[in-house]
């Protein structure tokens, strides 16, 4: 894979930047601004080489039109702080006003671009629909470097087929997530611990099947861990069940068995009356959970567990909270693991997403970790094995 370094001087030159700013927003507030403080490298080293840097990024969901809730307008803003300069806020994609500020800037100067997503050709399945707004991206520009990691796994505009237009190379941060990556599929330290959580067994499917292959232990926790505890055979109340996925977890757990892979389940849940903060709970045995209530956490004794079967890993994987974080009563599965994460010696990895908005929530340390990712879906479908369009397009540059 090329590096910026093979883009050539870039002094002068009109630099595209796919980068991911999807960050959470209550309002016009940045909750969490992991992914812009993570993308801020790369932009600040294409500006210090005199690049005049034009980013482009995604927020949210819109379906193919402007959307006042999904602007980027807060992210430019927050971007600017980060980068202590003017970073220029287009609020359009390609239009007039976009192509102005293009033409303004000066080198070492950055424009952020309005929601790539408001565009319908941003996420067309229409080749060609697609290739007109990449084509449309890649006017304003003279080089391309791709830095949103998290939707490397999309065939997108501004992630595959601006890449076929333009001299193109990784950012910084799309290079550091691979690396750590392949560290984890290719030849990871042992014993390699996968830590799995969130709430649907259906998430996670390819990436169970796949690390089956290569793990050592795999620690269930979330929601997905009901579904498993049913295909034992145990009543889990009404915690969330995926009915559909239950002879897939008995096969899962009968491979494991075959291979002497560790599958580890908690031995009790935090059980709740109703889903909500507030909501009275008690722990009970993870194969005694009363009817009527539902567990949204791990309880104190697999906390401890977990805990100990990530003590001596020489490699950690952790995708999805043990429990309903957000709520201060259903968060210490969640705690126990990222604490566990901090104190082994081996090299840990966070792998994004709900993980690793848990980190930041919970208060820790993040250069604790050995890295935390900022792709969660591109980071699962890698250990899934599956091809990402938005490397492979950069490995055929």
């Amino acid at each position: 894979m090329k590096t910026i370094e093979d883009l050539g001087d870039l002094r002068g030159k009109r630099v595209l930047v796919r980068s991911d700013l999807n960050v959470p927003l209550d309002g016009t507030t940045i909750t969490d601004d992991g992914r812009v403080r993570a993308s801020v490298p790369t932009i600040q080293q294409l500006a210090d080489a005199g690049a005049r840097v034009i980013v482009v990024a995604h927020l949210g969901r819109p379906k193919g039109a402007p959307e006042a809730k999904y602007s980027l307008a807060p992210v430019a803003a927050r971007l600017s702080e980060l980068l202590g300069k003017p970073v220029t806020f287009a609020q359009d994609t390609v239009g007039d006003e976009a192509a102005s500020i293009v033409k303004g800037l000066a080198d070492g100067e950055i424009a952020l671009l309005e929601n790539l997503r408001f565009n319908a050709g941003e996420t067309s399945k229409d080749d060609a629909e697609r290739l007109a707004f990449a084509q449309q991206l890649a006017a304003f520009a003279d080089a391309y470097v791709s830095d949103g990691f998290g939707v490397v796994h999309r065939k997108q505009a501004s992630v595959y087929d601006v890449a076929t237009l333009l001299p193109s190379a990784p950012g910084g941060l799309v290079q550091a997530e691979t690396t750590v990556l392949r560290r984890l599929t290719e030849e990871p330290e042992r014993p390699y611990v996968v830590v799995l959580g969130g709430s649907k067994v259906s998430d996670k499917l390819g990436v169970i099947d796949n690390l089956l292959k290569v793990a050592d232990r795999i620690l269930i926790g979330g929601g997905m861990l009901f579904t498993f505890l049913k295909a034992q055979g145990h009543g889990v109340g009404s915690s969330l069940l995926e009915e559909d996925q239950i002879d897939t977890c008995l096969d899962y757990l009968k491979r494991a068995a075959e291979t002497g892979v560790e599958i580890v389940l908690p031995v009790d849940v935090v059980a709740a009356e109703k889903f909500a903060a507030d909501a009275a709970h008690q722990v009970v045995a993870a194969d005694a959970i009363p009817d009527g209530t539902l567990g949204l956490d791990i309880g104190p004794e697999s906390a401890a567990l977990f805990a100990s079967k990530i003590a001596d890993a020489g490699t950690v994987f952790w995708n999805g909270p043990m429990g309903v974080f957000e709520f201060e009563a259903f968060a210490g599965g969640t705690r126990a693991v990222a604490q566990a994460l901090t104190e082994t010696a081996g090299f840990t990895v966070v792998g994004g997403g709900d993980s690793a908005a848990a980190v930041r929530t919970l208060g820790f340390d993040e250069a604790a970790f050995g890295h935390i990712s900022t792709g969660g879906g591109a980071s699962l479908e890698f250990l899934e094995g599956k091809q990402l369009p938005g490397l492979d397009v950069l490995d055929n540059q």
